[in-house]
């Protein structure tokens, strides 16, 4: 077994400069810590001093300490009074080929922008000036951070209004600073610097950390509202990132060539106005680009090189997190460290467990060194080293307190992490979208499948019970299977309840008798079909099992379908249901495409738009087995097989919510069965009494009752092309009671619809004389606009072909015999002039009548008015 201690590496005795150190710390006010920097071989410290004096103290570790009476420090407290803004450390003793090199060069930046590089070599004695620079164009700048990122240092600079500009609002006041960045070039006499380069301006203040290929630019958290994100910029890929803490993935990724703040930000302050995320304590980089980031809300976090944020650890509510409080943060392979006042934590980065805890003497500093990558602490009391160290289990448990809350987390909770992490992995291997899979939106999204470690976890958890129910309960500070667990319980908490239930269903399935088992299906096909229909969208597995459910289940899907929808019979001839619009948007869902063929081509390609509704009956009338019926379609035919009268309520209600659900579209232009946009196929575009249709020719039944709810279902759609097939139906049929009540009940819906109505009763009055009881209806059906030559030249031209006369009978002479049409017998089976001669009276009293159109005009005086008196005209 394992664990870590600190291993002291040095006491300052063989630093040079000690007194000075502890003259330093103790002189500075507050946050004295904060201004420590340790070299990335760890042989120099540099303390930047800013109260109540300014400058810089320097301990230097000799590897010949026989060169230390020769020494050049580099001390700067007394040669200016600018504030150093940061110390950066351009090259280490170690290249990128691991060779080892003599010397270290470093650049003090000031707050004017002034740069001095410094070189140390132990056989030259010590610290050398090699050169200064200004870093910023404007003398006038004022440099407020600084960090070096590959062969780039990087800065944010304040630069002052224009004293010729008029005086800046207060928003416009703060975003007055600008990120640049300047190329350097190490050689052995300097350094080589390249021109400036602004890559954002119009910012506010931000303090630049970088971290592998990215700088990451931390604002102001009392700015508001621009304290509520930060952002990461790659200077190699040129392009930004806008991150908040509130989100786990980032809000935008934008090229750098905007290089205007206000603009990079413009699509995300609505967005960012509605959020109060917690305020970041301290950051610190991680290495290959990431970010730790210690929350106001005691959780530390990971942003990682892809912009993911990953929640690590969670402080305890004991544990003080003000500005006050000393923190610290760094990484070393999978292990986290973190600093808060006197206390040094350890935690796994991958679950988030807590594995050890130290108390410290006095307050540290942790630092990443290059040269090995371990994590170094700086305290007053000196340099010291964080290493894992091998013990047995005797040495560990006499140094070790009997209980320590490592110990308490049971192995079952270091899964939860674990598991969804590597599902994260797995699922982004897989997918083909871009975005980034978090563990967030795999809890929150129902995308967690990973059978194998969900039984394992199952195992567990059903073990757990089982010991619980013998009476066998962890007690007395014994370690626990519920402790640690209840986050992975609520994580997983409806696949347990999902298993579990499947679990007892499979005992109750082998054990129970013939109605236990049918009134158990009963409900399992009740809760099976009100689960689908209650889902958003339904998917293809998903359809074929709803299929299935109503091919095995019959009856019990009818009636849990009944229960779902809420179906009840209001007893006028009409249905209700009392369910969401969703449940019936799922319902009423066209039917889902056609699979491809096995050469690649799809069923529908080059077909033809009015070819759909024959693809959709050869569909219907094909067996059951071998297709998969939308929703409705599935309604429809338990509805024809249980309850045949409702089919036309149910289409009736269908529309009703249609219409409804649509947002408060029509029928016509709803979202659902009719394309918005051209360019739509038209496959979406089948009406739903077309569609209730189709399953009611392919439902064997006999032949009078389905034409008769054949004749129903149309005249439910309300169309007019509907309405005028069920009228030729009812014809064909000879049902004319029917007939005139249909004529009677549509004619008052739309005068279009009137005129279609009367000329198709016309042509059958001509036709024959089956009619004649209902004439006075028919003519009180005619429409206003209807003339008596349309009127007769519809009647000559829908006469049977015997009692046509021919053009030339004018001609022929008068001999007596039997009288030809339209003078035929009254008797006979002939339309006569007697019979529409009401019809016609009524047209010619309608079209003698004075037309109401220009009464104004006849009501006119007979002169028209004087005219106005003309006004003399001014000479211009």
């Amino acid at each position: 077994m394992s664990r870590f201690v600190l291993r002291q590496l040095s006491d300052f005795g063989d630093y040079t400069g000690k007194n000075e150190l502890y003259e330093s710390l103790n002189k500075e006010l507050r946050n004295k810590l904060v201004n420590v920097r340790l070299s990335p071989d760890g042989r120099h410290v540099h303390v930047i001093l800013h109260k109540p004096k300014v400058g810089l103290v320097t301990l230097d570790k000799y590897e010949r300490p026989q060169l230390v009476h020769a020494q050049r420090t580099l001390d700067l407290c007394s040669t200016r009074g600018i504030p150093i803004v940061d110390i950066l450390y351009l090259d280490t003793n170690y290249n990128n080929n691991g060779a080892k090199r003599d010397f270290v060069t470093v650049a003090v930046v000031y707050e004017n922008g002034q740069t001095e590089i410094w070189k140390f070599q132990d056989c030259k004695g010590g610290w050398s000036l090699l050169q200064t620079a200004d870093l910023c164009n404007s003398p006038r700048a004022r440099v407020v951070s600084v960090c070096a990122c590959s062969n780039l240092i990087i800065w944010c600079e304040e630069r002052p209004p224009s004293e010729s500009s008029p005086i800046l609002s207060s928003v416009r006041n703060k975003l007055r600073h600008c990120i640049c960045r300047r190329d350097f070039e190490l050689e052995e006499g300097g350094v080589i610097l390249g021109g400036v380069k602004i890559a954002l301006h119009n910012n506010p203040r931000f303090t630049v950390v970088a971290s592998g290929p990215y700088v990451h630019l931390l604002p102001d958290v009392k700015l508001k509202p621009l304290g509520k994100f930060f952002l990461s910029w790659c200077p190699r890929q040129d392009f930004f990132r806008i991150s908040s803490v509130c989100k786990a993935a980032p809000l935008k990724k934008q090229s750098a060539k905007e290089s205007d703040f206000r603009k990079l930000i413009t699509d995300c302050l609505g967005f960012l106005s509605a959020l109060d995320p917690p305020e970041i304590l301290t950051a610190s980089p991680s290495g290959c680009g990431g970010l730790l980031l210690l929350l106001n809300t005691g959780w530390v976090c990971l942003l990682q090189s892809d912009g993911t944020l990953r929640c690590i650890y969670k402080m305890a509510d004991t544990c003080p997190l003000k500005y006050a409080t000393h923190t610290s943060l760094c990484t070393y392979q999978d292990t986290l460290l973190l600093v808060l006042g006197q206390n040094l934590y350890l935690i796994d980065l991958k679950c988030g467990r807590e594995l050890e805890k130290i108390i410290l003497n006095r307050e540290g500093v942790l630092f990443a060194l290059q040269y090995d990558g371990s994590p170094h602490l700086f305290s007053e009391t000196g340099l010291f080293k964080v290493v894992c160290q091998e013990m047995d289990a005797i040495n560990l448990k006499t140094k070790l307190p009997p209980f320590t809350a490592a110990d308490n987390i049971h192995p079952g909770a270091l899964l939860v992490e674990a598991v969804f992490e590597e599902a994260c992995k797995y699922y982004q291997q897989r997918s083909l979208s871009s975005t980034r899979l978090t563990v967030d939106i795999l809890k929150k999204g129902g995308r967690f499948q990973a059978p194998i470690s969900l039984a394992s976890i199952l195992s567990h958890h059903l073990s757990s019970r089982l010991e619980q129910r013998a009476g066998e309960p962890y007690q007395n500070g014994e370690i626990g299977g519920d402790v640690g667990e209840d986050k992975l319980k609520v994580s997983l908490e409806p696949e347990l309840k999902a298993l579990v239930a499947v679990e007892e269903l499979k005992g109750t399935l082998v054990r129970g008798n013939v109605k236990e088992v049918e009134a158990l299906c009963e409900r399992l096909v009740e809760k099976e079909v009100g689960r689908l229909l209650s889902s958003s969208e339904l998917h293809q597995d998903e359809l074929l099992y709803l299929n299935s459910i109503f091919s095995v289940f019959p009856c019990q899907a009818w009636r849990a379908a009944q229960a779902a929808l809420r179906l009840h019979d209001n007893g006028d001839g009409s249905l209700s249901s009392q369910v969401p619009p969703d449940v019936w948007k799922t319902v009423l869902s066209p039917a889902p495409c056609f699979p491809a063929l096995p050469n690649g081509e799809s069923k529908l390609r080059n077909s033809p738009k009015a070819d759909h509704n024959a693809n959709c009956t050869s569909k219907l009338t094909s067996s059951p087995s071998s297709v998969t019926l939308p929703v409705f379609e599935l309604l429809c035919r338990s509805v024809l097989r249980f309850q045949p009268a409702w089919l036309p309520r149910f289409l009736e209600l269908s529309q009703e919510q249609q219409g409804s659900a649509g947002l408060g579209l029509g029928l016509a232009a709803s979202a659902w069965s009719f394309p918005a946009g051209r360019g739509d196929n038209g496959e979406n575009n089948v009406p739903l009494y077309k569609r209730a249709l189709g399953v009611l020719s392919s439902t064997a039944m006999e032949r009078e009752q389905q034409q008769e709810l054949e004749v129903e279902v149309l005249m439910v759609s309300g169309r007019p092309n509907a309405i005028l097939q069920a009228l030729r139906i009812l014809i064909r049929q000879q049902q004319w009671e029917k007939v005139t009540q249909v004529a009677q009940r549509f004619c008052k819906q739309s005068p279009l619809l009137n005129k279609e109505i009367f000329s198709t009763l016309l042509c059958e009055v001509t036709q024959h004389r089956e009619l004649d009881p209902y004439l006075d209806l028919l003519w009180a059906l005619c429409p206003e606009d209807l003339t008596v030559t349309t009127i007769l030249n519809l009647v000559l031209k829908n006469l049977p072909p015997s009692s046509i006369p021919t053009p030339s009978h004018l001609s022929i002479p008068f001999r007596p015999g039997p009288s030809p049409a339209p003078f035929a017998d009254p008797q006979g089976g002939q339309v006569t002039i007697g019979l529409l001669k009401p019809l016609l009276r009524k047209v010619l009293q309608r079209e003698t009548k004075p037309s109401q159109r220009y009464v104004d005009i006849l009501q006119s005086p007979s002169f028209p008015p004087p005219a106005p008196p003309r006004l003399p005209t001014e000479p211009s």
